[in-house]
């Protein structure tokens, strides 16, 4: 057979930039989940791939090309059979192999999210495992492995349904079966948002998964000769272009729905446009392109809400809504959009019909197998973590990890001055309102002559060197600092997360912690609240104590001696 460089080097190109989406799918599910999980969620996505690289050379991909009948391939264990006649021209064949190995690992991992925070990791281990076995590769036959589907005209060019609607629909029985996190709903079943920890990480998933798509749409022409090098070039169009237009779509509508412009919704409104594109991106002009990505951005929010707030489901990422919901919405848009047979360009309703037929088979085929899966591991090993694995976490619980993040101090950002929500403006309220003094007395009797005080201040972070000068003008040099989260009535500043209310936001705060005796408590008070004082709630607190003694440890010194730096 004479091999083609410039084939065989685009098929390499495109596996090694659809393997590259397992690190986007850790981002982005790393991102929308707690820190405490964020070792868990990475290890899941890296055993995703290494347990379906070997299972898949091992069997899925007999099961999913060889040559059997419609429905099934063959039994071929470490593909030793000869696959010349699927073989694109000019590829040989482990590259065509590791090509199909990458978007195996791709349709598991996308699971993860939905799962995430609650599944013992063997569980999903073992989920991974049978997903790459059998469960991809038999549907994989019957749209890409010349199955009944193939034959019957089915069109899923990069895996709209043989990928993503997949991964999808498992997450949905997944989740379903394994059950909301704790806390995730009220007792009136009313949701509760629980904010990701790093919208930065999710940022930087969905990048890469967009990046990575020219690779996971464009490369699966598999040749880049003839007609070929004219279809990448429309593939990279269209899936830019839908990808694009799904995002806007997603802000418009959840700034119209929510009132403000939703982040991580929009960052899923980007997948949801990837994923719908994908089935047709070789078939459609960039005006259906278009269309698909405004109709799959507006419909991953709608679905996403009504997983969480009508199914009761958690998913944590919204991953049947990306996944499963765009996945089929894009494959049946296919059979309307498309040049070439498509509803809407004179083709009738024959191919949305095919289209219709085989995203209810995969569908049927997925929902059977993964319910039966999901069940038989949640009765035998069990597919949840308990309760107080759950609540510590599973960094910890699961992988002896005290912290993904142990060397790391989270930078928190400055806080805006808060905003009266009850009429959406800013109010400037007293200082004695914004900065309310409270005095903590002890009937104990102190033992210096000098009377110690201490004073607690509880600010903003974004004050702290202006309260550290102030401080060091009248004289108080010696003080503890500690980073703090809390609220006060106010319970933080409203915030929407996903369409859902956060009840309770506890803000970054800075506790300064000094004690006095020769500098006036009064003076201290009045200058800290002369540097901290804006007019608005939420410039702090400030406690005050008295103090029975104090003793310096080096010297011995008592009271106020033992708080002079005279050597």
């Amino acid at each position: 057979m004479d091999y083609s460089a410039v084939n065989t080097i685009w098929v390499l190109i495109g596996a090694a930039l659809v393997f590259f989406m397992q690190a986007g799918f850790a981002m982005v599910e790393t991102g929308f989940t707690r820190a405490k999980n964020a070792g868990n969620i990475i290890m899941k996505n890296l055993m995703d791939f290494c347990i379906g690289t070997p299972i898949f050379w091992l069997v899925g991909f007999g099961i999913m090309f060889g040559s059997g009948n419609g429905f099934f391939g063959a039994i071929d264990f470490f593909t030793k059979a000869d696959y010349s006649a699927i073989t694109p021209s000019g590829v040989p064949f482990y590259a065509f192999l590791i090509f199909q190995t990458v978007f195996c690992a791709t349709s598991a991992t996308i699971v993860s999210g939905a799962m995430a925070e609650r599944t013992k990791f063997i569980s999903y281990c073992l989920y991974s495992l049978m997903i790459s076995l059998f469960v991809y590769p038999i549907s994989g036959h019957w749209i890409w492995g010349g199955g009944w589907l193939a034959q019957a005209g089915f069109h899923d060019f990069a895996g709209s349904t043989a990928v993503h609607m997949v991964g999808g629909c498992a997450a949905l029985i997944g989740a379903k079966i394994l059950g909301p996190r704790i806390g995730k709903y009220t007792k009136e079943g009313k949701p509760r948002a629980i904010p990701g920890h790093s919208l930065t990480l999710g940022a930087l998933g969905v990048f890469i998964l967009w990046f990575c798509w020219f690779g996971f749409n464009g490369c699966s022409t598999v040749s880049m000769e003839g007609d070929a090098i004219v279809t990448a070039g429309s593939v990279f169009v269209t899936t830019n272009l839908a990808t694009a237009c799904a995002t806007c779509a997603t802000m418009l509508f959840t700034w119209i729905r929510y009132k403000k412009p939703d982040v991580s919704m929009t960052l899923n409104g980007s997948l949801a446009g990837l994923v719908a594109i994908t089935a047709g991106c070789d078939v459609v002009s960039p005006v259906g392109a278009a269309v698909i990505g405004i109709v799959a951005g507006i419909a991953v929010v709608l679905v996403i809400e009504f997983v969480d707030k009508g199914l009761k489901i958690d998913d944590p990422v919204g991953a049947v809504g990306v996944h499963g919901a765009c996945g089929l919405l894009g494959t049946l848009m296919t059979g309307i959009f498309a040049l070439d047979g498509g509803l809407f360009y004179g083709g009738g309703f024959h191919m949305l019909g095919v289209q219709c037929l085989g995203v209810i088979s995969v569908l049927a085929w997925v929902a059977i197998t993964m319910t039966i899966i999901f069940v038989v591991l949640d009765k035998t090993i069990g597919l949840r973590v308990s309760e107080k694995e759950e609540i510590l976490g599973l960094d910890a619980t699961e992988h002896g990890l005290t912290s993904a993040y142990a060397d790391f101090l989270p930078a928190s950002p400055n806080m805006a001055d808060y905003v009266d929500t009850a009429n959406n403006k800013t109010t400037v309220v007293p200082v004695e309102e914004a900065i309310p003094v409270q005095v903590k007395s002890s009937a104990a009797q102190a033992a210096s002559d000098i009377k110690l005080t201490k004073i607690e201040i509880l600010t903003k972070q974004a004050k702290f060197e202006e309260l550290k000068l102030a401080m060091n003008e009248i004289g108080v040099t010696g003080m503890t600092v500690t980073q703090v989260l809390g609220c006060g009535m106010q319970k933080g500043a409203t915030e929407y997360y996903r369409g859902i209310p956060v009840e309770m936001q506890l803000l970054p705060k800075i506790q300064v912690e000094v004690v006095v005796a020769k500098v006036p408590v009064e003076k201290v008070i009045e200058t800290a609240k002369k540097a901290l004082y804006t007019g608005h709630i939420g410039d702090g607190k400030i406690f005050i104590y008295h103090v029975e003694d104090v003793i310096k440890v080096r010297t011995g010194e008592t009271g106020v001696e033992a708080l002079q730096d005279w050597e």
